[in-house]
């Protein structure tokens, strides 16, 4: 299966070009200059030219703070943006997978969020997001499929992991969030969700595999106990750690807020599609493993 991937270096990209190798999957990355979401105009052009038999949209806007101040920008990349990679998966008439997030929802509920539950989101970044996804819903229903993911990490780019490990190295002990909870989610699992996702579109018209997704890893933590597990995991490889200092939200204020509950309920991809993420704790033993063998 040949699948174009939007974006050349983040996360779940580079996570899908290292999975889909592995199982024989012909993966290519596409990014700036030859397509940028940022000018609509190139999206078409680039995925006719390499012709995929599916699309997963993956790149964006994911500035949570900064979007703030760039709202104009967050929104042209992650919803018109998302509404041009829809509209060529329509044209090339192959099926659609677009990346989305739990921060389309306001964190306000005492249980894992359903794909049914109204969205809110709280900030830019969040209503850019819920924008794309909505772009892509009305101009590609029939052939697309959105998974919503949340807190991301992974051996590659910026993210949570590498952060605390970094921090760790020169502190004995680190301040973190205790009251946001969540489903800490390895990008190397989601790119073998993704993977099973697009089989199941590339194989079957059934209406029923298109639509809204939610999918992370099985379990949930604070950031302080994502962290305390961690620095676990850091040591026992031989690595930094430090202990972690509970904080609230309040005492570590940031430009965007966020969801202070970003649990999502994965039971309808895991009937309908049959994918079922590890738990986070195994997955995060994998990443930490390799970090500590290649740090770069």
């Amino acid at each position: 299966m040949k699948i174009a991937v939007t974006g050349k270096s983040g996360q779940v990209v580079t996570a899908l070009l290292e999975r889909g190798a592995v199982v024989g999957h012909d993966v290519i990355a596409l990014g700036r200059p030859e397509l940028d979401l940022a000018d609509p105009r190139t999206v078409l052009r680039a995925l006719q030219a390499a012709a995929p038999d599916v699309v997963v949209s993956a790149a964006a806007y994911t500035a949570v703070d900064k979007a703030e101040s760039e709202a104009d920008l967050a929104l042209a990349i992650n919803g018109a943006g998302a509404d041009a990679v829809a509209t060529a998966a329509k044209v090339l008439g192959v099926p659609l997978i677009h990346i989305s997030t739990d921060y389309v929802f306001d964190g306000a509920r005492d249980r894992p969020y359903l794909e049914s539950d109204p969205t809110g989101p709280t900030g830019a970044y969040g209503a850019s997001k819920l924008a794309g996804e909505q772009a892509v819903q009305k101009v590609y229903s029939e052939g697309s499929a959105v998974l919503r993911v949340a807190w991301v990490y992974s051996p590659f780019g910026a993210n949570f992991v590498k952060t605390m490990l970094r921090l760790a190295a020169d502190r004995d002990e680190v301040s973190v969030v205790a009251d946001q909870i969540g489903n800490p989610t390895s990008a190397l699992d989601i790119a073998d969700g993704i993977l099973m996702v697009a089989a199941n579109l590339a194989e079957s018209d059934d209406p029923a595999l298109r639509g809204i997704f939610h999918m992370t890893a099985h379990g949930e933590a604070s950031w302080a106990e994502f962290a305390d597990a961690i620095f676990a995991a850091s040591a026992g490889h031989g690595g930094p750690y430090a202990s972690v200092k509970p904080i609230t939200t309040a005492d570590y204020p940031t430009p965007a807020t966020r969801p202070a509950n970003s649990r999502l309920d994965c039971s309808l991809i895991e009937t309908t599609h049959g994918v079922t993420l590890p738990d986070w704790r195994s997955a995060l033993e994998t990443v930490v493993s390799r970090l500590q063998a290649d740090p770069d």
